[in-house]
């Protein structure tokens, strides 16, 4: 396209932080198409319908950045705030200014600035001539949220101040800093007395037991709400909400109502439900939609049950409901989706832009969803406590994305841009691209929200958890987006404020006192690794990222502020990759064509004898043709013995499994996120390949010899 044309274009996007081109895998420069442009600059505000409204839309946001006396946003690192840029209409900059200083705790300051604070800048705009200058603070504020609120010739101006450590929470010389820990998803955890699949019980169970063999730490995927009826969506990447809990992971027996409740007693007694409950619990995949429609019927029971009596419980129920508002919203929300029985872009107006009220929902679904998120709250608690009381950590999973239809995108519009889906650019793993199939947040409106959904998302994490992995942190500095009706490849890169998230990042972690893990897997943009590094975030390192290349280097030194492991949940298990079943799975889902499937053979038969070599080198694997199971021990002993600060034990690998959890990009053509582990709770962890492994790991991390 003519480039006189696209000049325009281009200019506005990089006003909206929007790239007109990135870097392939290959290094190759790829262009974004006009048509791309104008459908992402739209979904952020832009009036552009079409080429032809680009000069009038680039003359308006010019206006509107400069029409902006405060940015929204501040930083004071290490509580030192660098002079804030006041903009303002030349007739205005000669007057006197005055503010207030007001911190987190509520204490107020008043501030004055005489004339001559220095211009930086100056442009005009629309025939208006604007002016920046410089406003000095001259003071080491303490760690918190504060806010300056200015009074200008143009009115009032607010800005939130960040003032945050500059690097996040470390352990330091703690006994965990050269911890393992192991991993299984909970909807794939079960005992001999859960309904089929793990729930919150099952995992102090875990926990418990980790602790036990020498664990630092357990790690699970999201235990966030999913949709588990009507839209069916049970995938923890998915989620309704990432400020709650899933109903689906309650212990129906540990409710403090049940020994009360009679009504709720007889339905668990009786002979259909005992029938129905053999039946889910024999099945070789998780059945969300019986086993939550067995777990609803009771919670209603009890969830009537505690609304009606006078009692300490029923009181603290309440005091938790006026404490979390967002819990009382959330339960108006799902109770109305389910009388009106579609997503909630298809509601009514007055719903759809406004709180639901009574009669707009049957009161017991309210009143259901209203208890179970209390009733998970205290026994996520309980799972955190026992944690600390054995010594190990819950490690926690914060998804990058949350379902379209979900409660975040319908009560935090402004800040979900619409017809855009967050996703990622073809690269060594998924040669296609992906598309996640989520919005992701407006950068823009964020900043202008004061990142008030951002900071309650963390916190309900971090409340819970002493290593909370943030997924896909290359999307604090840019997330790539994929306009409705395009393929991902079509995608392009918008930019965010990412010093600001990692202000709010590590600021949150001192005060929980958890470790800041960014997944930095996949395509990573130069500045990424660099900024972590600065503000204390540790990385990941998987093995069978490192060989997938077509010409692996080996193993190389791991990094100390790592958390190691040999693939993720979205990687075959060890022992698939080690035979190659993973590509001909791939290969009959229609993800690769036979010349792809020879060609991956060939690049994995490589990447074998490149890990062999790597270990044979460093003496972990005496022989130069092991098998699944020795080359797994070999590269486990290899990672326990580096420097990393954690090692994560995926514990389905310790039995040589080879079905995976979950293969990207097949939403309706493989049963991902259902498959139970093989073995309960009380199988595996008397396996003797399963702890005699984690034995030798627990010594080799310890510096100490095994017997």
């Amino acid at each position: 396209m003519n480039a006189s044309r696209t000049g325009p274009l281009h200019q506005l996007a990089r006003l909206y932080g929007v790239q007109t081109a990135y870097y392939d895998m290959t290094h190759h420069r790829r262009q974004a198409s006009a048509e791309a442009l104008l459908a992402v600059l739209r979904s952020m505000g832009a009036p552009v319908a079409s080429l032809a409204d680009v000069p009038s839309a680039l003359r308006q946001r010019r206006q509107s950045l400069w029409q902006q006396v405060l940015e929204p946003v501040a930083l004071a690192w290490d509580g030192w705030l660098t002079p804030l840029e006041l903009c303002l209409a030349s007739q205005n900059v000669d007057v006197p200014l005055t503010g207030d200083l007001v911190l987190e705790n509520g204490e107020k300051q008043r501030i004055e600035w005489g004339n001559g604070l220095p211009v930086t800048d100056a442009a005009e705009i629309e025939g208006t001539q604007y002016l920046v200058k410089q406003v000095p603070l001259h003071q080491v504020l303490p760690w918190g949220y504060h806010r300056l609120v200015l009074e200008t010739p143009s009115g009032p101006a607010e800005t939130l101040i960040i003032a945050a450590p500059l690097r996040a929470y470390s352990p330091g010389e703690s006994p965990q800093l050269r911890t393992w820990g192991a991993f299984l998803p909970l909807y794939s955890l079960h005992t001999q007395r859960s309904w089929g699949s793990g729930d919150f019980s099952d995992m102090e169970s875990l926990v418990s037991w980790v602790a036990g063999m020498g664990g630092g730490a357990v790690a699970t995927l999201p235990l966030l709400p999913t949709f588990l009826d009507e839209p069916f969506e049970p995938s923890p990447y998915a989620p309704v909400s990432r400020l709650l809990w899933n109903e689906f992971y309650i212990d129906v027996t540990r409710a403090p109502e049940l020994e009360r409740c009679r009504a709720a007693q007889d339905m668990l007694q009786s002979s259909s439900f005992q029938q129905e409950l053999d039946v889910v619990r024999t099945l070789p995949f998780v059945d969300y939609r019986r086993q939550m429609w067995l777990k609803r019927r009771v919670l209603e029971e009890l969830a009537r049950f505690c609304f009606a009596e006078d009692s300490q419980v029923s009181a603290t129920l309440r005091h938790f409901l006026t404490t979390h508002p967002a819990v009382e919203d959330y339960a108006r929300f799902r109770a109305t989706r389910e009388r009106q029985r579609a997503s909630w872009q298809s509601w009514p107006s007055r719903l759809k832009e406004g709180v639901p009220s009574p009669g707009d929902y049957a009161e017991d679904a309210r009143q259901y969803y209203a208890y179970a998120q209390w009733l998970a709250q205290r026994q996520a608690e309980a799972m955190l406590e026992t944690g600390r009381q054995k010594g190990a950590a819950l490690y926690l999973d914060l998804p990058l994305g949350v379902h379209p239809g979900g409660f975040d995108v319908w009560r935090e519009k402004v800040v979900f841009p619409p017809d855009v889906t967050g996703g990622a650019p073809p690269d060594v793993v998924f040669t296609n691209g992906q598309d996640w199939g989520f919005p992701p947040t407006h950068p823009q409106m964020i900043r202008e929200q004061r990142y008030r959904y951002v900071i309650e998302c963390l916190r309900h994490h971090l409340r819970h958890t002493g290593l909370l992995r943030i997924d896909h942190v290359m999307s604090l500095h840019r997330l790539f987006w994929i306009p409705k009706g395009m393929e991902p490849s079509q995608g392009t890169y918008v930019r965010y404020p990412a010093e600001e998230v990692y202000a709010i990042l590590a600021l949150e972690s001192h005060r929980h006192k958890a470790v800041i893990l960014g997944e930095d897997l996949g395509t990573v943009p130069p500045e990424v690794r660099p900024a972590m590094i600065r503000h204390g975030f540790h990385r990941m390192y998987a093995v069978q990222y490192e060989l997938a290349s077509d010409s692996p280097k080996g193993l190389r030194k791991l990094p100390a502020d790592a958390t190691a492991s040999v693939n993720t949940h979205d990687m075959p298990p060890f022992a698939a990759f080690w035979k190659g079943t993973d590509i001909q799975d791939r290969l009959e889902l229609g993800l690769v064509n036979r010349m792809g499937a020879s060609a991956e053979r060939r690049t994995r038969r490589v990447a074998r004898k490149v890990l062999v070599s790597s270990l044979q080198r460093d003496g972990w694997l005496p022989t130069s043709s092991p098998d699944s199971q020795s080359a797994l021990r070999a590269t486990l002993f290899f990672l326990a013995a580096s420097d990393v600060h954690a090692l994560l034990i995926n514990l389905e690998d310790l039995w040589q499994e080879t079905r995976p959890q979950n293969i990207p990009s097949t939403p309706t053509e493989f049963p991902n996120w259902c498959r139970k582990a093989r073995h309960p709770l009380e199988v595996f962890s008397t396996l003797p390949q399963v702890v005699e492994v984690l034995g030798q790991i627990d010594a080799i991390r310890n510096r100490r010899s095994y017997s």
